[in-house]
């Protein structure tokens, strides 16, 4: 079954400090399942990967090895959202617009969403979604 999954779980596949075992089993999921992502997804995770070189939390021949893992999974990007649902929720959860938008592509597809933000977590039990 698809599901919408954050960066906060695609970090967790990248670097050392954050991996665990729910996040590897969620990059196992997606060698027979298919991932969705808001369009900004494709912004944001370039920026994580680059602010870990930075720190130097990474490399940037790791960082060219995790795009290349990242464009073999079967991970889309979905259409635009209607702005004002994703406002509401970002208002109504005190979330980021970032965060609200997937949230709200969780809720507009009807996906499980996978998520280790805590805030996201706790909206998502708040609006029925279900967590993957």
């Amino acid at each position: 079954m698809p599901f919408v999954v954050d960066t906060s779980v695609m970090a967790s596949w990248h670097f050392e400090d954050e991996c665990n075992p729910k996040g590897d089993a969620i990059l196992a999921t997606l060698q027979n399942d298919e991932a969705i992502v808001p369009g900004h997804w494709w912004f944001e995770i370039r920026n994580v990967l680059l602010t870990g070189e930075r720190r130097r939390r990474t490399s940037t021949e790791q960082t060219t090895e995790f795009l290349d893992l990242l464009r073999d999974l079967s991970i889309s990007v979905a259409l635009l959202p209607d702005e004002s649902s994703v406002i509401d929720l970002a208002r109504r959860h005190r979330l980021s617009f970032y965060d609200a938008a997937y949230l709200e592509l969780a809720q507009r597809e009807r996906l499980p969403l996978a998520t280790f933000d805590g805030d996201l977590i706790a909206a998502a039990k708040a609006e029925n979604v279900t967590l993957a």
